[in-house]
């Protein structure tokens, strides 16, 4: 047995129904592709359904009781994630349509007048292990604005070089921007350290959580203010929710001085033709009709989540981590890119097989019933550091058993042979 495991973790695969079903030639479905998309539980399908065939109105606006009970269950849903992250107030919460919108949301609103514009002298900091949506929205708004885009290297052993942070963050630096935990490397970032360096010259910390949240226990209002980052995003679909809901999270200090990122309704103080005033948060940045179902589900997923708890969650992905990682390590040619040590990564594994296309690996393995991902994972950079193209990634969660790790390594091995490698 491994330790460390969830101790209910058979009974927890039964809360979500897709890990029953059979593929094509009845092989058993082993999901090993949940940094990409997690699968969702029956209480938050549940949830969804009855929210759509019993409560179903647009928010805010209706006076009567479907349009007052869609808003209470929103607003519900707020409450939850903010409990879920810590936050110190619920209305720092603001629901996007995803971790990437929140993002452009971000810089976007720093390209407008305001405290916090970017011009020409300023400088926003990212780092090489980036997802392309904490990559591009920063290359957009710096050429825009006139200010420089710097980036923090990565070690050979897939670690952030810390050793030019006295360089990179400095006084011309308005805003530093990174993952918490790589989507293709794995590797945690020590984001209380590099935040500490950003605020003591006065710069804006942008936390990418999309990885962390699912894995990670965060408690914002714990942190010290000074470790603590000023924004955070992630998104629904990868902590057990539906597809289409993002948050953003940012300090009140912060949001309060961000212009408005897109206009419509429900953002609007009042509205006159020859200008408008704006609401306050979160509903400042929340235009328009928003995603009102999948934020109910959203809600219902990290309830869920809360219910098994975080800390549990992630001592099981670093316990099948590391189970994975001793796995990969007994197939001949395979390569894993990142950090060895389970402590030091989440339960994202990207490697490569010698000789075959990541692709192949992905399609053989497929044919084995074994759901892995393949490709550049949206972080070309990150793999052009290690001088590849793409590679093969498989993602834990807190459904997965050590003996969907053993499929998956006879699954390679398989490959191997397939391919005739010896």
């Amino acid at each position: 047995m491994i330790s460390g495991l969830l101790p209910e973790l058979e009974v927890i695969r039964k809360d979500f129904p897709i890990l029953e079903r059979t593929l094509a030639g009845g092989l058993p479905l082993v999901y090993l592709d949940s940094a990409n998309t997690s699968q969702k539980p029956q209480v938050v399908i549940d949830t969804m359904v009855d929210h759509l065939e019993r409560h179903n109105a647009n928010i805010a606006r209706a006076m009567h009781q479907l349009g007052a009970e869609a808003t209470e269950a929103f607003e519900t849903a707020r409450d939850k994630v903010a409990a879920f992250i810590g936050a110190p107030e619920r209305d720092e919460v603001i629901f996007t349509k995803n971790a990437s919108e929140g993002l452009n949301l971000v810089a976007n609103t720093l390209s407008f007048p305001g405290e916090h514009q970017l011009g020409p002298g300023d400088e926003v900091v990212i780092t090489e292990m980036e997802h392309h949506s904490n990559i591009v929205p920063w290359q957009l708004v710096t050429q825009r604005t006139g200010a420089t885009l710097r980036w923090f290297g990565v070690t050979d052993e897939g670690r952030l070089d810390l050793d030019r942070i006295d360089e990179l963050i400095n006084e011309r630096t308005k805003v530093v921007s990174l993952t918490w935990v790589s989507n293709m490397l794995g590797t945690i970032n020590p984001i209380a350290e590099i935040a500490r360096k950003a605020h003591a010259v006065g710069a804006i910390v942008v936390v990418d959580a999309s990885q962390a949240a699912p894995q990670l226990p965060i408690d914002l209002a714990a942190m010290p203010v000074e470790e603590r980052p000023d924004l955070l995003v992630f998104t629904g679909h990868k902590v057990v929710g539906p597809t289409g809901i993002g948050v953003l999270w940012g300090s009140r200090a912060v949001l309060d001085t961000l212009p408005p990122f897109l206009g419509g309704g429900e953002m609007i103080e009042t509205v006159r033709m020859e200008g408008s005033t704006f609401a306050g948060i979160p509903h400042k940045f929340e235009a328009g009709t928003p995603p009102i179902a999948e934020a109910v589900g959203l809600g219902a997923a990290v309830e869920y989540l809360g219910h098994i708890g975080l800390d549990a969650i992630h001592t099981h992905e670093r316990a099948i981590t590391g189970y994975a990682l001793q796995g990969l390590a007994t197939v001949p040619g395979l390569t894993v890119l990142g950090p060895l040590d389970p402590a030091e990564r989440g339960g994202a594994i990207s490697f490569e097989l010698d000789g075959v296309h990541p692709h192949d690996v992905a399609q053989v393995l497929d044919s084995r019933g074994v759901a892995v991902r393949a490709g550049h994972h949206c972080a070309k950079p990150a793999h052009a550091r290690f001088g590849v193209q793409s590679s093969t990634r498989m993602s834990s969660y807190l459904y997965t058993t050590p003996d969907e790790i053993d499929a998956l390594v006879e699954a390679l091995n398989y490959t191997r042979s397939y391919f005739k490698l010896g």
